[in-house]
């Protein structure tokens, strides 16, 4: 079937990701790019698609009821993937409100204009991308189920636990045809250098400290963003309206032991002696409110939909190393603030 569909936040990371697996695998959709080109979205991300013939970029805010109208109007939207979001706990403890104004006023005004957009049900979608941070924080055992009461501690989570309550309420309340699926953390190329992994990669690279919070032993699920595109892509055609996935990677690490082995694997390719990059580790004052443990059980994505995450972290990881001491060019850019020259030569300014 052809369907026309909006991604938001399809410059960033996940985004990007999606954008170019969607454009790819289905030639039969046209693929709607909607992004405010924030400091973490990179037009350059998508240099490869921004050719083909079945995909169109917008530059918008999410927060523009009028330009989004006009955007579900002019190429009759049929299904939304909602992923345009700020994204970064450390900022949102800084900056409370633009995370507010972001993931709830935006999911809400977009949540909105699709309802007023779509007359009936039927052949439509609303998919709103959320995270795991939603339901707190775990002990040392259990797992975050589709179940689970939401526990939010930071700025960002609190957001996003707003945004997935008034997608559901629209289901419930206007009989919108929605779904939201709730991810652990995810990395691999094109992630901004703020988070972790990148980070860590750059400042070993540089021989810069290698800061880590409190005394390292906070417990992640790490996700490879290809597998989680695998699942958006099954949760797409195959999940069911009104319906919650969580999506887990399978693979808890604590944060130290994450470090420790990404020091290792970019010690053996920058061709250093084992254990250089470790002495770069340097433990700082814990983030305020920072979550214990966070795991995700995903055996009903598994088992409705057949889904499974296929890349171990140490794979992962050396993937993500190397794409990043190959791309030192893109990664100068983003920090530069350059993607916004891109933007003006290829879409005008």
């Amino acid at each position: 079937m052809h369907k026309n569909v909006l991604i938001t936040g399809g410059a960033g990371f996940i985004g990007s990701h999606l954008v170019h697996h969607f454009v790819r695998a289905y030639p039969q959709y046209q693929i709607i790019n909607y992004d405010a080109l924030t400091y973490a979205g990179n037009l350059e991300n998508l240099s490869e698609v921004e050719s083909a013939p079945n995909y169109r970029f917008v530059k918008g805010d999410v927060l523009d009821r009028e330009l989004l109208q006009q955007v579900f109007k002019e190429h009759d939207i049929t299904h939304v993937i909602h992923l345009a979001a700020e994204s970064h706990v450390d900022r949102s403890i800084h900056d409370p409100l633009q995370f507010i104004t972001t993931n709830v006023l935006g999911t809400v005004t977009l949540l909105q204009v699709a309802r007023e957009s779509w007359k009936s049900p039927e052949d439509h979608c609303f998919y709103h991308i959320s995270t795991d941070e939603v339901f707190g924080s775990l002990g040392e055992e259990g797992f975050f189920t589709e179940t689970t009461p939401y526990d939010p501690r930071s700025p960002y989570s609190a957001s996003k636990a707003s945004s997935d309550h008034f997608v559901r309420a629209f289901h419930h309340t206007y009989g919108l045809p929605v779904m939201v699926s709730n991810c652990s953390n995810n990395y691999g190329p094109y992630q901004f250098p703020e988070k972790l992994i990148p980070l860590m990669i750059r400042n070993i690279q540089l021989e810069r400290p290698l800061p880590v919070y409190g005394d390292g032993t906070n417990v992640r699920d790490w996700l490879w963003v290809g597998d989680h595109i695998e699942a958006i892509d099954e949760i797409f055609h195959r999940g069911r309206i009104g319906e919650t996935y969580n999506i887990g990677g399978h693979h808890e690490m604590r944060n130290i032991d994450l470090v420790r082995m990404l020091c290792l694997i970019m010690d053996e390719l920058l061709d250093r002696e084992p254990g250089t990059s470790a002495k770069l580790i340097t433990y700082v004052k814990d983030r305020p409110g920072h979550d214990a443990r966070y795991a995700i059980d995903p055996l009903k994505l598994m088992t409705e939909l057949g889904w499974k995450p296929r890349v171990h972290p140490k794979e992962g990881l050396r993937r993500t190393a190397a794409w990043y001491l190959d791309n030192q060019d893109w990664l100068e850019r983003v920090t530069s603030g350059a993607y916004q020259a891109y933007y003006e030569r290829h879409y005008g300014g």
